[in-house]
């Protein structure tokens, strides 16, 4: 019986940054457990993707969508296409983001501005649109890929850290008002994953590390590692969980 919550047959998922890494790895997990997936990525392409050969490959559907989520014009045309032709979404994965590195002295406006468009404010404006229709509906899954550095402050990523210490407030600030309505709104905090968002960190001999030797599990995360962690979110065995922040990090912060 218990299986049956982590089921996720019937459901419709939109997963943002969905072309790799995490996005790719939480995609396929929806899609093992039965949702049809809706992803979008700034240059997912339009057939033969490889998030799309996967999550096809368990037997489910895929539609694959492209938006510059750091352009306001473009999220909105986006917002509005995927709505029409997809009334019902029930699980959003809000997991679209970018880093700019450099000290917070030399940190430009434009580093600033384009992680804080793509990190917080799309992820804003889609919870706002889509939520709306899980609010009418009195159910939804919404589930925003944090960091680690919702808790600290990191070095060199001043934009990148204000974002996701932001989205953590965000995350429950939505929980607050949408709990009572049927939404849960949640987050997953990843810790250093081997990614496009690590490589420059893995290349580095030291810093690799200096990592390293700080995870009590001994490893780097893989994309893989988020399947669980997403389905459990997006199903019905999360149903009393709201405003919660699960960090999938090999236990970083627990030491």
């Amino acid at each position: 019986m218990i299986l049956q919550s982590f089921n996720l047959s019937g459901k419709t998922a939109l997963v943002t940054g969905c072309k790799r890494g995490i996005g790719l790895g939480m995609a396929v997990g929806l899609a093992e457990a039965g949702a049809d997936i809706i992803g979008v990525s700034a240059s997912l392409e339009k057939e033969g993707s490889e998030v799309e050969k996967a999550v096809k490959a368990t037997g489910r559907k895929f539609h694959g969508y492209q938006c510059d989520m750091g352009n306001r014009e473009a999220l909105y045309a986006f917002i509005k296409e995927v709505t029409e032709q997809h009334p019902v979404i029930d699980i959003l994965v809000n997991n679209a983001g970018t880093i700019l590195r450099k000290p917070a002295a030399e940190h430009p406006d434009e580093y600033w501005d384009e992680v804080i468009n793509i990190n917080l404010n799309a992820q804003f404006i889609l919870t706002r649109e889509i939520g709306k229709g899980m609010i009418a509906r009195g159910s939804g899954k919404i589930i925003f890929t944090a960091s680690l550095l919702t808790f600290q402050g990191g070095i060199n990523v001043p934009g990148y850290a204000a974002s996701k210490g932001a989205v953590g407030s965000l995350v429950k600030a939505f929980a607050n008002e949408w709990a009572g309505k049927g939404v849960n709104v949640n987050a997953i905090a990843p810790g250093y994953i081997a990614t496009d968002n690590t490589a420059a960190l893995r290349a580095d001999e030291k810093r690799s590390a200096s990592i390293l030797e700080r995870i009590p599990a001994g490893r780097w995360g893989e994309p893989a590692d988020f399947k669980g962690p997403v389905v459990f979110l997006a199903a019905a065995a999360s149903d009393y969980v709201h405003g919660t922040i699960l960090t999938v990090d090999g236990g970083w912060m627990g030491r």
